[in-house]
């Protein structure tokens, strides 16, 4: 059987923060440094008709939202790795599920922005889930075997709610949330690590001892 694999967008796969620092450089100067958030937190609050509050961080978001098909001009985080992704995915059968929570903006739907936009990368015929609730449940109802993302929330939301085994892309610069490891989350820099595991987990499907082995060293339960 094929590995069944979900991928988060932002923070995995595309560069979100660089395209919400560009939009605040260019409304307040190079001299702001507002730490990003993250669009599944803005899709949160507008779910809950929570209130805006008049400081830069909204501002910034109501420019992303005026922007006519904003999630197709975002970087790509490693270049090539999204057809890399797509070789591999032909190459072992994978099924690949892409999963994300943004909020809309101008232009077409979420999902056909973040469809149109993995296709110019690279990644043909890209499924695209855009979720309302629960990453762990839709990991589970997929029948996920492995969840990559870039938040540690996330990640244990999938431990709690489904079998699948999270891999945990951190920032290159700064090293993993301690404990990850023992809470059975697999760290890595960037995405491309990330696709030297699955490909190893791929390869270790007709081996129990080489899984074995795969599993403890990235900490695996």
């Amino acid at each position: 059987m094929p590995l069944r694999i979900s991928l988060d967008l932002d923070g995995v796969l595309a560069d979100f923060a660089g395209a919400f620092r560009e939009i605040e450089v260019r409304l307040f100067g190079p001299a702001s440094h507002l730490l990003p958030a993250p669009p599944e937190a803005e899709q949160e609050r507008q779910e809950q008709e929570a209130p805006r509050s008049p400081d830069r961080r909204a501002a910034i978001w109501r420019e992303i939202e005026r922007t006519p098909e904003f999630w197709t001009t975002l970087q790509p985080l490693v270049p090539g790795a999204i057809a890399r992704l797509h070789e591999l995915t032909l190459r072992h059968r994978w099924e690949v599920f892409f999963v994300t929570r943004r909020p809309a903006t101008a232009g077409e739907a979420v999902q056909r922005q973040t469809q149109r936009w993995l296709a110019a990368q690279g990644f043909d015929l890209p499924s695209v889930i855009v979720l309302d609730g629960s990453r762990g449940r839709a990991v589970r109802a997929l029948g996920i075997e492995y969840h990559v993302d870039d938040s540690v929330e996330h990640c244990l939301d999938v431990i709690a709610d489904s079998t699948a085994k999270p891999i945990l892309v951190a920032d290159e610069n700064a090293a993993a949330p301690a404990g990850t490891r023992k809470m059975g989350i697999a760290p890595v820099q960037n995405i491309t690590r990330a696709l030297d595991i699955l490909e190893q987990a791929t390869l270790a499907r007709t081996n129990p001892s080489l899984l074995q082995r795969l599993s403890a060293l990235v900490g695996w339960r």
